[in-house]
């Protein structure tokens, strides 16, 4: 695969990765067999390794196209997802770049990668030789490899394409590629289990709706930021209930895990905000469990549309933010004080209030605009 890639290129390639790239590319390459689009490629790719998955970064490695490397899973969110897996065969049917197959096959015997772009596939089976890693490779359409297909994984992983014939990002199954609704009852014939990535956009309530036989759903997110929402499916089986797990990666905060069902039936109690402030993090905001994540750590709610929660006294392994903090007066907010600012269903959003009070963004204090049942609050962090 790409055996242009000799060592002088990937020499040039190391030695120029602070380079400009506008200027790079009006040079002319200096190997006659490759071109300098290629090599600011490579160039890229290596910038994008070093934050996503650094493990890629081997004298040898080839890097995709930028779409590619974008839609990849990150090094963190793939080693999360391969906890616990385990079994003889692995079926990848989305390989794209191959980031989450390489870490989630790991404890199997056997493992196949299905991929469309027979090209990225090239310079997958490459990578992975390089890595000292083996597969079965196969270039073909995930729905033709189901309807030829007469084996039974232990584990069937899809990352379906997010990008419609125009690159436009889309999220509802039906608009995937392949469209799992269209795919998932021939889907459950070729598995013991499904695990499938999907959008962090993505309503798992529209999930659950349409999807069958789910036990499980994960949110994902790294450094507060939500990656993805991954489900799990055991085909032919009948879940009593479905579990939910929120988590964030590369913090300390716990998991905070629940069955789906006990949202509907908890009820949180309200209060005005009291000596501590809770802010879950948005895994916990992204799964709809605003009063059930009151009910473990006894906090109350701030208001229905309020999703900040208070107690009296300070409660460890709560997943999220956690601030001291008191009421002030607007006419205490000294002009040109430092502050982050937070606006949780109030009127004024953070940069009207920056610009109203004339602060400064930043800090380590913190100034949180909103509402409780009682009427409207302001708060400063201690």
């Amino acid at each position: 695969m790409k055996k242009e890639f000799n060592k002088d290129i990937h020499a040039f390639i190391n030695a120029n990765l602070k380079t400009d790239l506008h200027s790079l590319l009006l040079k002319k390459s200096p190997f006659p067999e490759v071109s300098m689009q290629e090599i600011v490629q490579q160039i890229k790719g290596r910038k994008v390794a070093e934050k996503k998955f650094p493990f890629f970064l081997k004298e040898g490695i080839v890097f995709p196209p930028g779409l590619n490397m974008e839609q990849s899973s990150s090094q963190s969110t793939a080693i999360y997802k391969a906890k616990n897996l385990h079994g003889k065969t692995f079926l990848d049917l989305t390989s794209g770049f191959g980031i989450d197959a390489f870490f989630m096959s790991e404890n199997f015997e056997e493992v196949t990668l299905v991929e469309e772009n027979s090209e990225l596939l090239k310079i997958v089976q490459h990578n992975w030789e390089v890595l000292g890693k083996s597969a079965t490779f196969i270039s073909k359409n995930a729905l033709d490899f189901l309807q030829e297909n007469t084996q039974i994984y232990d584990v069937v992983y899809l990352d379906p394409a997010r990008r419609d014939a125009q690159r436009n990002k889309v999220f509802l199954l039906e608009d995937l590629s392949p469209n799992l609704l269209e795919i998932q009852d021939i889907l459950r014939k070729s598995a013991r289990e499904i695990i499938i990535k999907l959008s962090p956009l993505i309503d798992v309530s529209y999930l659950l709706s349409v999807l069958k036989e789910v036990y499980r759903i994960e949110i994902i997110a790294v450094k507060n930021e939500v990656k993805e929402v991954v489900v799990y499916i055991h085909p032919d089986s009948k879940p009593e209930k479905v579990s939910c797990s929120c988590v964030n990666l590369e913090t300390e905060e716990p998991v905070f895990e629940f069955d789906w069902n006990q949202e509907s039936e908890a009820q949180a109690a309200y209060s005005v905000p009291l000596s501590f402030l809770y802010l879950p993090n948005n895994t916990v905001l992204k799964s709809g469990a605003f009063h059930l994540i009151a009910e473990p750590f006894g906090l109350k709610k701030l208001h229905p549309n309020t999703h900040l929660y208070t107690s009296d006294r300070p409660i460890n392994d709560f997943p999220g933010r956690v601030l001291e903090v008191e009421t002030v007066d607007a006419r205490a907010i000294k002009k040109k004080e430092q502050f982050n600012i937070i606006s949780k269903n109030h009127p004024l959003k953070p940069e009207e209030i920056r610009k109203k009070f004339q602060l400064k963004d930043g800090g380590f204090r913190y100034l949180i605009f909103t509402r409780s049942l009682q009427g409207k609050h302001i708060l400063k962090s201690k």
